[in-house]
């Protein structure tokens, strides 16, 4: 079943496509939250995304901007503004169609089916993991946080890839020092732990107090 991730803040709306696209069996996610719409597109992993440009805090433009960075995934804006300076920016940010407000509901799934049809052949998304805002992609080892980008060196990009990878779960100093190990690395205890202490300065001058906690003779956790 094809997933649609619907970014719109008129619950109406977001509603009547939800129950739309359920008849031509399309699952369907209604964003909640404004502030971490890219949170919800890289844990629900939708096949096509309907992204409004009004948006509370920020606007679609901004969040199509953001998922580009990550995935290839079709988005379809939508917008009463459907003046040709809006319909170019769209198309400008990386939007695959736009649709102007009020639309006819069978004209919409037209629009998606279609778009789903031609693009179930494009390059997979970047992975990324997401936890508390964090995103960490593993495509080319970077870290986002609230738009911004934080540099890691590589040994603190493994570190942090090994703990999010088992976010809940104590990670052992032991394990992650066989992580860097492989990475033909060797370090020990007390390299591990000044690697841990500067990963932790940097996610705290981020806003990021505590993402990271120790558990005194065990190892650490993100939890």
């Amino acid at each position: 079943m094809y997933k649609l991730l619907i970014v719109e803040d008129d619950l109406g709306i977001a509603e009547a496509v939800r129950d739309q696209a359920k008849t031509w069996d399309i699952d369907s996610l209604i964003v909640k939250d404004f502030r971490n719409v890219l949170t919800d597109c890289i844990e629900y992993e939708p096949h096509i995304i309907l992204l409004d440009i009004a948006l509370p805090y920020f606007n679609g433009y901004h969040w199509c901007s953001e998922i580009r960075k990550i995935s290839k995934v079709p988005i379809i804006f939508i917008s009463s503004a459907s003046d040709d300076m809006n319909i170019i920016m769209a198309m400008n940010m990386g939007a695959d169609d736009f649709i102007a407000k009020p639309f006819d509901g069978n004209v919409l799934i037209a629009k998606i089916q279609a778009l789903l049809r031609r693009t179930y052949d494009f390059a997979a998304s970047v992975p990324v993991l997401a936890h508390r805002g964090v995103l960490l992609n593993t495509g080319d080892d970077t870290l986002l946080y609230n738009g911004t980008q934080i540099p890691l060196s590589k040994n603190e990009y493994r570190i942090l890839l090994c703990l999010m990878e088992n976010k809940g779960k104590i990670v052992s100093r032991q394990r992650l020092m066989e992580r860097l190990w492989k990475s033909e690395q060797f370090v020990d205890e007390n390299t591990l732990t000044v690697n841990v202490n500067r990963l932790r300065r940097k996610l705290n001058e981020a806003g990021l107090e505590n993402f990271i906690s120790t558990k005194f003779g065990v190892g650490y956790v993100i939890e």
